[in-house]
């Protein structure tokens, strides 16, 4: 039976980390799949249970997280409600956060059991500095990931940026306006070269597999162009007819995954089975 469980960890800035494991109770014994989400993302966006479902039927542990500053409330786990949190993000705080999440991973299940990460948009960022730096990581896989931090913003923001203390991005689903302080643009400055996304790719050495819609509005097919050609040994999938998010919403109500998601997770599946 498939069964979801849940954990915490305590991440950056003391915030808390909520995740789940979800998994095949008759099959303790699998290899794990690690997901992180991107930008105005959670854990349980749109149809991330569903994918964690069938990663799990099809003999895998799926674990995911919401990064402690996501925005993202314990006591509302379906929406961006916490915008103080949200504002005080930074890129840093997201990469201790996923290496608290790996530390627990190994804590939990031991230093051999294989580790696999899927990262979504500005998490697959995340997961592309994160691979090419930490050794237990056997597979990458990116779903529609930038290869700039700085693309979350536009360049002409920064100095009104510098000057207030903070830009508003606007939540295309509610319409509400996002903070984002300017403690964000200081670190992306003061460690651009831990968070260059591009040199990162050049030094991953292990598989890794890049998807991309070629109708995605958010990240250009031309980013997963650029970071296949930064690293020669990784492959790139285009999914025809897909956007940002392979078809999704949220919410998402139906039982079954979109067609675009579903292709997407099978050929994640085939290249994860791969020796």
């Amino acid at each position: 039976m498939i069964t979801q469980s849940n954990f915490s960890l305590t991440g950056a800035d003391g915030k808390l980390i909520i995740g789940d494991i979800t998994f095949d109770d008759k099959n303790p014994n699998t290899p794990i799949i690690l997901f992180v989400h991107g930008f105005k993302g959670f854990k349980d966006w749109g149809a991330h249970n569903l994918v964690a479902r069938y990663f799990a039927a099809n003999g895998y542990r799926y674990i995911k997280f919401n990064l402690s500053h996501s925005g993202v409330p314990a006591d509302n786990p379906m929406d961006v409600t916490d915008l103080e949190s949200f504002a005080n993000n930074t890129v840093s705080k997201e990469l201790f956060d996923l290496n608290a999440v790996l530390d627990f991973i190994e804590k939990s299940y031991g230093k051999d059991v294989q580790l696999n990460l899927i990262g979504h948009s500005r998490g697959g960022g995340l997961t592309i500095i994160e691979a090419a730096n930490d050794l237990r990581i056997n597979k990458l896989i990116t779903w529609s990931a930038i290869s700039g931090f700085n693309s979350l913003w536009k360049k002409e923001q920064e100095a009104d940026w510098r000057k207030t203390g903070k830009i508003e991005v606007t939540n295309a689903r509610t319409q509400e306006q996002m903070p984002l302080n300017v403690t964000l643009l200081e670190d992306f400055e003061a460690n651009a070269e831990t968070l260059n996304i591009l040199n990162a790719a050049k030094r991953i050495n292990i598989p890794w597999l890049i998807i991309q819609g070629d109708e995605d509005v958010n990240v250009a097919f031309e980013t997963a162009q650029k970071l296949a050609e930064a690293n020669p040994g990784s492959r790139l999938v285009k999914i025809e007819g897909a956007n940002h998010v392979y078809g999704a919403s949220q919410p998402y109500e139906n039982d079954n995954l979109p067609p675009l998601l579903f292709k997407v997770c099978e050929k994640c599946l085939v290249f994860l089975r791969e020796e």
